[in-house]
């Protein structure tokens, strides 16, 4: 999508954030947004202080579990929130003005 930033699809198999964090960063392509783990997103910085967006750049498209008590395999889905859309918006812009 970008050229120095991704939208990347992941799959946890424990539903822990922490996973996609730290493998992430470890090959070079840590999350926008991510105060702990900023490796290469510090190049969003002064874009981000732009913005109303004050996490890390993460949303749970779907989450799927069973049922604990009837098994049931459940899913719900979710689009990304006004926030995750306007840091999209305001990186395409950036990406814009850059070439």
């Amino acid at each position: 999508l970008g050229t120095a930033w991704s939208a990347i699809s992941c799959l946890l198999e424990t539903g822990r954030t922490h996973q996609i964090r730290v493998h992430l960063t470890s090959i070079g392509h840590s999350i926008i947004g991510d105060p702990t783990y900023t490796g290469h997103s510090k190049h969003y910085d002064t874009l981000l202080k732009t913005l109303p967006f004050d996490r890390q750049a993460l949303h749970a498209t779907s989450l799927s579990l069973k049922h604990p008590k009837s098994d049931e395999e459940m899913t719900w889905t979710a689009e990304a929130p006004s926030d995750m859309q306007s840091l999209a918006s305001a990186l395409k812009s950036a990406d814009d003005e850059s070439t």
